[in-house]
């Protein structure tokens, strides 16, 4: 039995308010307990034929551009409105519902939760073989929408997956010395984590999988309004260097965020302006 299910009406498939209701108060214990940052991992998360129907409209990345750089390699990403399959749209508007708004925040206690209609940096993820994403916080705050963001979440749509083929998703403790846990990327399964400025997770070495296969994810993400006095410099992805490894760490990136927590906000807001 999956963990959410999908009512059809007529074509048009919907979460039930209730059920998501009862779904996010039974997990809510152990997501907040969970080391070593409040997260879950849930198998069967939804319909499986239901996923495999969305997993069928992925979009094709052969010629379409990535990231290539130290910190991200051969990842694809695909916003809801470039996907073109039926089974795609419902999902994400779905998951941007609020009978789903209500599950997320039955099990993480979060109330207030706002959802993305920009997508920004969520929908349809795709990494190739030899690709990586390493271990980093993702960025805080939605330009667009001036939220902060509050949680992530991850279906993967990734049938008969070995261990051998590598991707784990990697949760880190918030001094970055080890992974606390290693989270294998199998098909209906979904991690849930809160997302905060030491929340450490990527899959950083890269993917020995098949040349046919890749990693492939559902992505969507969470925010709560900003306070007022919360104008301070954008912090974004901050990466980390694991320890002992050749991992790069993004100096640019690294000066932005120097910036954020050193110069007075007074001089941050004028710089902005």
């Amino acid at each position: 039995m999956h963990v959410l299910g999908l009512t059809d009406l007529g074509g048009y498939r919907c979460f039930d308010a209730d059920q998501c209701r009862v779904a996010g108060d039974a997990w809510g214990e152990q997501y907040r307990a969970n080391q070593p940052f409040p997260h879950i991992v849930l198998d069967d998360f939804l319909d499986p034929d239901f996923l495999r129907g969305v997993a069928a409209e992925f979009p094709d990345s052969e010629g379409q551009s990535c990231f290539m750089r130290e910190q991200e390699r051969l990842k694809f990403q695909f916003r809801p409105d470039e996907c073109q399959g039926p089974l795609t749209r419902i999902l994400f508007a779905e998951l941007n519902s609020r009978a789903f708004l209500a599950f997320l925040s039955g099990l993480t206690g979060i109330a207030g939760l706002i959802p993305d209609p920009y997508h920004a940096g969520a929908g349809l993820h795709e990494t190739r073989q030899g690709g990586h994403l390493s271990i980093h916080a993702d960025f805080p705050h939605h330009k667009e929408m001036g939220v902060n963001r509050r949680l992530n979440l991850l279906i993967y749509l990734n049938e008969d997956w070995r261990e051998e083929y590598g991707g784990a998703l990697e949760l880190w403790d918030k001094n970055m010395r080890a992974a606390a846990r290693r989270i294998l990327p199998v098909f209906g399964r979904a991690v849930i984590f809160s997302t905060d400025r030491d929340t450490f997770h990527g899959h950083p070495d890269p993917l020995s999988c098949p040349d046919d296969r890749s990693r492939r994810s559902i992505a969507t993400y969470y925010y709560t309004a900003r306070a007022e006095n919360d104008g301070l410099i954008e912090r974004t992805t901050d990466f980390r260097q694991r320890p002992g490894s050749a991992d790069k760490r993004d100096w640019r990136v690294m000066l932005q965020h120097l910036k954020a927590d050193w110069l007075p906000p007074a001089l941050q807001r004028r710089r902005e302006g």
